[in-house]
């Protein structure tokens, strides 16, 4: 399949937490986006929940209007050399308008309503619909390579977005930061997360390491064994 290059890129403290509340009082926080543009991902993933915190407006677009779309499609509403990119599966998220540096570009699944799009497409932002009551991230990705000429991107949101991608075996690359401090709180989310039971370890090949003065470490490693299905 034509896909991006994809690396999952994510700080987290020496236990694999990854509480942004957390890791920005660690040392390593000032490498993070430092190592980021190191890896020429003019293109970023996010999930819902990290867009929500980061990215989005307050409030949430009514479910309860509007048909849902019902097929796979796409409409590009700004051309750029790299996306925000966010996957929000059933499209809720409120937003301002799209004239940005680096445009927002929505992927959800074909339940999301009709009106939803159009209210995406007001915004000039982009978007994608494939799968049914799921996204389909290896569609999307196609997506993402074929129509938005996508070559290299970075998944930088949180655990279970990381493990989805991981799962269908899309990540060639995952880049940690690693923070000289312990979390250690309970049912904290960690890198990866929300994997079933039944999966398989995945295998990696460590690329480089790099060690900073403030004592983080950045670990590359390049994914072996692909999803583990």
């Amino acid at each position: 399949m034509q896909k991006p290059y994809i690396i999952c890129h994510m700080m987290m403290a020496a236990d694999g937490r990854i509480d942004c509340s957390m890791t920005e009082k660690i040392n390593g926080v000032d490498e993070y986006y430092l190592t980021l543009n190191a890896l020429n991902t003019p293109s970023t993933v996010s999930g819902r929940v990290t867009a929500q915190l980061e990215m989005a407006q307050g409030g949430s677009f009514s479910l309860s209007d509007g048909f849902p779309y019902g097929k796979e499609d796409f409409r590009k509403n700004a051309d750029a050399k790299g996306y925000e990119i966010i996957v929000d599966t059933k499209g809720t998220l409120l937003w301002d308008d799209g004239d940005t540096d680096k445009p927002y570009l929505i992927i959800m699944s074909e339940d999301v309503s009709e009106k939803y799009l159009d209210y995406l497409n007001s915004k000039k932002i982009s978007w994608i619909t494939c799968g049914k009551a799921h996204i389909d991230l290896r569609r999307a990705s196609e997506i993402l390579a074929e129509n938005f000429r996508i070559e290299r991107m970075a998944i930088v949101g949180g655990g279970h977005i990381n493990g989805s991608f991981l799962d269908e075996g899309l990540v060639d690359e995952v880049s940690l930061l690693i923070g000289p401090a312990i979390d250690g709180r309970e049912g904290m989310t960690a890198v990866f997360d929300g994997r079933r039971k039944d999966r398989e370890p995945i295998h990696m090949l460590l690329k480089d390491i790099q060690k900073f003065e403030d004592g983080a470490v950045w670990l590359r490693y390049e994914v072996k064994n692909g999803g583990g299905k």
